[in-house]
């Protein structure tokens, strides 16, 4: 059996009784927490000042007689200002520094009824640390006992480990939090989910800015929207989210736009105005497209973002604005540095948390549920509610996750296919018809961004080899291997290459005639597919 070690601080309203002689019929902190029958204390050291002497000495009396197996050690500790948590926590870390923990012998507890709320604040983190050894107890009143004095217990263990309960409600509510920053979609693909879990973490820890990246249409700003609402529903905010596309700041209205302006700072200037920087105050400021900004505004936001403070235009005063950054930008960045249009500095400030989000064609499994997110969000804005039939639904998603569909505008064009297939349809269902017609009009639309550049020629054949080709031949064959690689098999890229002239034969053979063309350059379906 171990020995029962507690440390405790003299209370010295809840552990004062005066000379009354009727004290045991008082409840009191210290005398309570060695009156209990299932808790036999070894050891007891009581911290206490010089003011409280007299005080700690009668309460280690009555705890000698009520508990003679109890060995009390007295501690004189002062507190200039037992409120002031620095000096607080660094004498009571102190304390436990120079104490001779032997935990194979002991168990140790650390009272935190006594003292003040910055003594138990105090001794919980020393606790939680393990600076001290042990657990916490707690005691308090005892309504239900005739004998008022006694009062009741409970030992607080910080090993969290050991709480199934509790930690089950942490994950519940991390898996709450993924749930909310991806809308409520259950998305599958892997390193989209580790992203989303990385942002939940951070969203909720920390105040730095953030930077997101990747193409447009990604879901940036509906991500930058979700972070705030998130922060907002944890109460980690006071302030508004301020959205602002950089791309729209543009000339000398840009500086103003976004740190405000003094009433006549330039012509035109009729009032005063308080600027995008002010108005996201105790808030998010979400900079879309940051990299569109110019060199003197990102020099001034980088000065707002260290200093929280910077000058509106026109005036000499400065203004303060706590403002959290998310950053958003389609651009590589670190490029547009070394061609002098982004500052150095200022993307090392931004880029602490970095998250690239995926394009949609590199998401194919998650399609099948953001096509029934966009179906509710078409019912929930027109009230009507429009279904695929089977067939029809089975023939999109086959369209839509194979390598024909390019997805260049990436979600935003899922939505607008799901909004222009639910309007056309006919008795609230999407027919076959429908969707082959939605599908010639997406082939239609990414049509411009076939045109090839022949820049993947050089990875395909040899720098002698391609020196040889005219202009024309080196394009064609550019644009036939990024057609092929959109398709899965060899006939299938023929049906797109000669859409045309195949219908003029009576028994077309797509596979044969790209095969023949590949190998007139000495390239298989294997080489580019």
């Amino acid at each position: 059996m171990k020995n029962t070690v507690v440390v405790s601080l003299i209370g010295t309203q809840l552990d004062y009784v005066g000379k009354r002689v009727d004290r045991w019929a008082k409840w009191r902190p210290n005398v309570s927490l060695c009156s209990q029958q299932d808790l036999i204390v070894n050891e007891f050291h009581m911290l206490h000042d010089n003011h409280s002497s007299r005080l700690a000495n009668n309460v280690a009396v009555d705890i000698s007689s009520i508990s003679p197996e109890t060995k009390m050690i007295l501690h004189t500790t002062n507190f200039k200002d037992p409120w002031d948590f620095e000096e607080v926590y660094a004498k009571l870390f102190d304390w436990c520094q120079q104490q001779e923990f032997d935990t194979d012998k002991n168990d140790y507890l650390f009272h935190i009824t006594t003292g003040t709320h910055v003594v138990q604040i105090c001794s919980y983190l020393l606790t939680e640390s393990r600076h001290f050894p042990g657990r916490l107890i707690q005691t308090s009143p005892d309504h239900n006992n005739k004998n008022k004095s006694i009062g009741r217990i409970q030992i607080i263990d910080l090993d969290l480990s050991k709480y199934d309960q509790l930690a089950t409600r942490f994950d519940i509510e991390h898996q709450e939090g993924k749930d909310f920053l991806k809308g409520g979609i259950q998305t599958k693909n892997k390193a989209f989910n580790k992203l989303i879990t990385q942002i939940e973490k951070v969203a909720i820890r920390s105040q730095d800015p953030m930077l997101l990246t990747g193409p447009t249409g990604a879901g940036k700003s509906q991500l930058a929207t979700r972070i705030f609402q998130l922060k907002k529903k944890r109460s980690m905010l006071k302030g508004a989210l301020v959205s602002v596309n950089c791309a729209t700041l543009k000339g000398e209205n840009a500086m103003a736009a976004l740190f405000g302006h003094t009433k006549g700072a330039f012509t035109g200037a009729l009032k005063s105005r308080d600027g995008f920087l002010l108005t996201a105050h105790n808030g998010v400021l979400f900079l879309d497209e940051v990299g569109e900004l110019g060199l003197e505004e990102q020099a001034m936001l980088l000065h707002a973002i260290e200093n929280k403070k910077f000058h509106p235009v026109g005036s000499d005063a400065t203004v303060s604005s706590d403002f959290q950054l998310i950053a958003g930008t389609n651009r590589d960045l670190k490029q547009e540095i070394k061609k002098g249009a982004f500052r150095e500095d200022l993307l090392a400030r931004i880029n602490l948390w970095t998250y690239e989000l995926p394009a949609l064609k590199n998401r194919k499994e998650d399609i099948p549920v953001n096509l029934e997110y966009e179906l509710d969000l078409f019912s929930q804005k027109s009230g009507h509610r429009v279904q695929f039939n089977k067939e029809a639904k089975n023939i999109f998603i086959d369209f839509a996750t194979s390598n024909e569909a390019l997805w260049s505008g990436n979600f935003r064009d899922l939505s607008s296919a799901i909004t222009r297939l639910c309007t056309l349809a006919d008795s609230s269902r999407v027919t076959v018809d429908d969707v082959k017609d939605e599908i010639e009009r997406l082939k239609y639309s990414w049509r411009p961004t076939l045109e090839p550049s022949g820049d993947n020629l050089q990875n395909y054949l040899p720098k002698e080899q391609l020196d040889k080709l005219d202009s024309f031949d080196s394009n064609q064959l550019g644009y036939v291997i990024d057609i092929c690689q959109r398709h899965n098999t060899m006939a299938s890229a023929g049906r797109e290459l000669f859409d045309v002239s195949r219908t003029l034969k009576s028994q077309p053979n797509d596979s044969s005639r790209l095969q023949k063309y590949l190998n007139k350059y000495g390239l298989k379906w294997s080489d580019i597919s």
